[in-house]
């Protein structure tokens, strides 16, 4: 296994780790270092990586960063009762050009996704969400990305990668591999109308921040369903985070961004996971222990995953059919979780992307719309998705 362009943990945060509780996350993790190289990834469920690029931010005027402090925090957390090894591989360094750390980044996430390890990323700027997503090339044919951010980034394609317009280039780069792009906790008035109107043509989901406050739950249809979770640390509001992190006055508390790290944990189809856009500063601890938390709950998840979509038994799910203008609605709900799914029907007669029965995830509301005949609007954006 070829992961020469890994730098180890710095003697220093080893040092730390020393010190702590033999309770302690640090103290049981596999971690990369100097002395002895890169851990063995038999048996281990999560890796951490952290990759220090940050020149295609808007705003980068040639500083570095370090992630010691996000690593010193973390390993100072407790487990739960888990049974999830953990690995921290150390972190990819900047490349002679930025072309060379996605290179690193993608041969990274496609070695352990491979070894069914899940990446959790932790970056600089959340360009680097491209470089994850290049990763699944090889492996699967359709892709679902979910970011959770105050903005889309969709930006204008025909420029330069950038960390406020790499998404453009993910839906216009060939090969195209995006089945759904989804953002969590948009504000409005970091957009432009045009911006909103082109998620909309492309029936892709967006969740604005006050949707979630009001009910956080409705976006874990969303990230069971996701392949590619990236989180841009911009969409938490700055009373949370340190002086240099802070963007917005609004945004999601420490609590709802630890509920989306949960969700995006407990979904079995979430195969990587980011953190992007750490802005490390000397009042640092408020930010970098988010951050621990956030993959703390993420790893949580993980612990906790239950394999329930397996609609082949039919003693493991109850099925619901009702009818919605005309049109057979299909539901399912798992025995084991309670969680439900919506069947996107197969067209035959067009070129269909799925090429199946799809099974898309939702809630119980949706059923109990669909039976005051009302059709889900993910089921909506799903099924136009198909006959393009």
């Amino acid at each position: 296994m070829n992961f020469n362009f890994l730098s180890p943990v710095p003697d220093s945060v080893l040092a730390y780790n020393e010190l702590l509780s033999l309770q302690a996350l640090g103290r049981r993790i596999r971690i990369h270092s100097e002395q002895n190289g890169i851990p063995d990834l038999d048996n281990v469920n999560v890796a951490i990586i952290g990759v220090l690029e940050n020149r295609n931010d808007v705003n980068y005027i040639g500083e570095d960063f370090k992630l010691d402090e996000i690593r010193k925090s973390f390993y100072s957390l407790f487990p739960g009762s888990w049974n999830v090894n953990i690995a921290d591989l150390g972190d990819i360094n900047k490349g002679e050009s930025v072309e060379d750390t996605y290179f690193a980044l993608k041969e990274a996430i496609s070695i352990l996704v491979k070894k069914n390890v899940i990446p959790i990323i932790l970056g600089g700027s959340q360009d680097l969400t491209y470089a994850n997503y290049r990763a699944y090339d090889n492996l699967i044919p359709m892709v679902n990305i979910v970011n959770v951010d105050a903005k889309f980034n969709l930006g204008d394609s025909t420029k330069p990668i950038k960390n406020n317009s790499f998404v453009g280039k993910i839906i216009l780069n060939q090969p195209y591999n995006l089945f759904n792009y989804a953002t969590i906790g948009y504000q409005t008035y970091f957009n432009s109308q045009e911006e909103l109107d082109l998620m909309d043509s492309l029936y892709f989901e967006s969740y604005r921040l006050g949707q979630i406050s009001k009910d956080i739950t409705i976006v874990e249809p969303v990230l069971r369903d996701a392949n590619i979770v990236s989180i841009d640390l911009t969409a938490v509001k700055g009373a949370e985070v340190s002086l240099r992190q802070k963007y917005s006055p609004n945004g999601l508390d420490g609590k709802e961004i630890c509920a989306i790290a949960r969700y995006a944990g407990i979904s079995n189809k979430v195969t990587s996971f980011g953190i992007y856009e750490y802005k490390p500063s000397k009042d640092d601890e408020i930010t970098s222990m988010l951050v621990s938390q956030m993959i703390w709950y993420f790893i949580e998840g993980v612990n906790y995953r239950i394999k329930d979509d397996d609609f082949s038994d039919d003693s493991s799910y109850q099925k619901f059919i009702t009818l919605v203008e005309s049109e057979e609605l299909v539901f399912y709900k798992s025995n084991k979780t309670g969680r439900w799914w919506i069947e996107i029907p197969f067209l035959s007669e067009v070129n269909n992307k799925l090429k199946r029965h799809t099974l898309l995830p939702c809630m119980h509301q949706d059923y109990l719309d669909a039976c005051n005949n009302k059709v889900p609007d993910r089921w909506y954006k799903a099924f136009q998705k198909n006959c393009v």
